[in-house]
């Protein structure tokens, strides 16, 4: 007997909309940063929780915006398997999600301005810089998202900004330690993207839709999620070669078997139900990695 799928509820729909299993994100550059920050001797943990809630929100407010700005441009087709997308269920308004959006956006806005002003009021600065690409990835009148440079915005701002950024504000310092992990995030959030866009390959070209993934096709997205979880994994040994961290930071290897299982998905299928479950897998693989990688520091 074929039990009958769950009712969509507000509540279940809202929570689909946050996206939960990408919210790794947006924990694990602000944990390896304070990581760093506490080996480099200059924690201030105060500063940490602000940049972990501008991450988590900032995280919700993307999710938010490109749920509805890919419905008010048509591109959530019929055909699309994933998590199901606020706006378009027919449960919740398209504004309430934009009105959402907003306001996740608004909570990460003044939890940065206080930020700033208690470190550095340049700072301003760079957290207008992440809202504009916030709000413009799929919204605005030239969305960068359907050019196909989503991947840049994930890898600077939920890689670069979020892991280099906790460690200024939390030592006033920038280390080269603090950049390679910054780009070891990076690799992780966008390959989250990577497996996204992979999933949605066809009903995005269908759409109109031009993700990296449709522009370059499935075969070379496929190398490049296999090329950034090598660099990622490739960077901790760079790091404890150069002697910038001990070498038990290379307990992050043990996190290896979690990231590989859904590269070797995303090189044997193209169905998108295992696509949403490697996608999930990698988010699970970027938190491992990053509580291995604070681990291996603090020891």
């Amino acid at each position: 007997m074929i039990s009958a799928a769950p009712a969509l509820t507000p509540s279940r729909v809202w929570w689909s909309a946050v996206r939960p299993a990408t919210l790794a994100a947006s924990v694990a550059p602000v944990l390896a940063g304070t990581a760093i920050a506490v080996h480099e001797g200059g924690p201030r943990l105060g500063a940490g929780l602000l940049a972990l809630l501008v991450g988590i929100a900032m995280q919700v407010g993307v999710n938010f915006a490109n749920d509805y700005s890919d419905h008010v441009r048509g591109a959530d087709s019929p055909r699309r398997v994933g998590p199901v997308r606020a706006a378009s269920s027919g449960v919740v308004p398209p504004e309430a999600v934009r009105r959402a959006a907003l306001g996740a956006f608004g909570v990460a806005g003044v939890a940065g301005l206080v930020l700033s002003l208690v470190t550095d009021w340049r700072l301003v600065l760079v957290g207008v810089a992440c809202l504009l690409a916030g709000w413009l990835y799929t919204g605005g009148p030239r969305p960068y998202g359907y050019l196909g440079l989503g991947e840049v915005f994930v890898f600077l701002f939920f890689g670069l900004v979020a892991t280099v950024g906790t460690v200024y504000v939390e030592t006033l310092r920038v280390t080269l330690l603090s950049i390679l992990m910054a780009c070891a995030m990076g690799c992780f959030a966008t390959a989250i993207l990577v497996l996204n866009n992979l999933r949605d390959l066809e009903t995005d070209l269908g759409a109109g839709k031009l993700t990296l993934a449709t522009r370059i096709g499935r075969e070379r997205t496929r190398l490049l999620l296999l090329g950034l979880m090598c660099v990622a994994f490739a960077i901790p040994m760079a790091a404890a070669v150069l002697e910038l961290a001990p070498v038990a930071v290379l307990l992050v290897l043990f996190a290896i078997s979690i990231a590989a299982a859904p590269v070797r998905t995303a090189f044997t299928t193209s169905a998108a139900p295992p696509l949403v479950r490697a996608l999930k897998r990698v988010a699970m693989a970027e938190l491992a990695y990053a509580l291995l990688f604070s681990l291996g520091l603090l020891l």
